[in-house]
């Protein structure tokens, strides 16, 4: 338990396994193009700017120090229960409801959940834009509606570690992979943040009135945004549905 704890804590130049476990019904050579395509995708685009390599590989039987990114139909799955943020081994869980996605590409959904989990695996991280108001360390969420091409593949949009920065900044910086945003903290019409106000207070904001709309009809259960608001809708797992009956 103690060596498995530690490959969540550290850091290093040596990639971070990621067991992509499919649980949903998504053909096994589909599955094994789509994490190519990511595995591909992290390399040339996000690891340049963010750095944490990575190594993902398509397993049912991942190792003690990996990290997951499980696919599943959707949040009723047997699979997951027990499952929150962390493996019961302490390690970081990503996790994707293909029935949930209404018409979006998996590979969107994938990315997304891959780059936020590697940047924050415990879910917890903020930055500061002044005194009183926090954002939650997301790097998809601001520009989630937004994608780039991998090899036939859309990917999610990410923002630079220029975003999380209250300053000015130089002409020219760029603060999202696709250079679409101008200024820290800013959105998207289809991006939506996460926002601590005065310590206690958790809110989220969107990019425009059809981004809150549409976000309103989305199933939340069991994502990682959900554990970052204390309202938030988390599927019950496996200890409260036994003590439940």
């Amino acid at each position: 338990m103690k060596k498995a704890r530690r490959a969540l804590l550290g850091r290093s130049m040596k990639p971070v396994r990621i067991a992509c476990i499919n649980y949903a019904k998504i053909d096994e050579g589909e599955m094994r193009q789509l994490t190519a395509a990511l595995q591909k995708c992290y390399d040339k685009h996000f690891l340049p700017v963010w750095g944490c390599p990575v190594d993902l590989y398509v397993t049912r039987k991942p190792e003690r120090t990996d990290w997951q990114l499980v696919y599943f139909d959707n949040a009723l799955h047997k699979n997951m229960l027990g499952r929150h943020e962390l493996t019961h081994r302490g390690q970081p869980i990503s996790k994707i409801f293909v029935e949930a996605l209404n018409g979006e590409p998996i590979s969107v959904a994938a990315s997304h959940e891959l780059f936020e989990m590697v940047l924050d695996p415990m879910a917890n991280l903020w930055a500061d834009k002044n005194r009183n108001t926090q954002f939650a360390y997301e790097v998809c969420d601001a520009v989630e509606e937004d994608t780039f091409d991998v090899d036939g593949w859309p990917m999610s949009n990410f923002v630079y570690p220029s975003w999380f920065e209250p300053f000015k900044h130089p002409r020219g910086t760029k603060f999202d992979h696709k250079g679409t945003l101008k200024a820290p903290f800013s959105m998207t019409e289809g991006g939506y943040v996460i926002k601590k106000v005065n310590g206690r207070k958790v809110i989220r904001a969107f990019g425009s009135p059809g981004k809150r709309r549409r976000f309103a009809k989305e199933d939340r259960r069991g994502h990682r945004s959900e554990f970052r608001d204390p309202k938030g809708v988390h599927h019950p797992g496996r200890r409260k549905s036994k003590r439940g009956g």
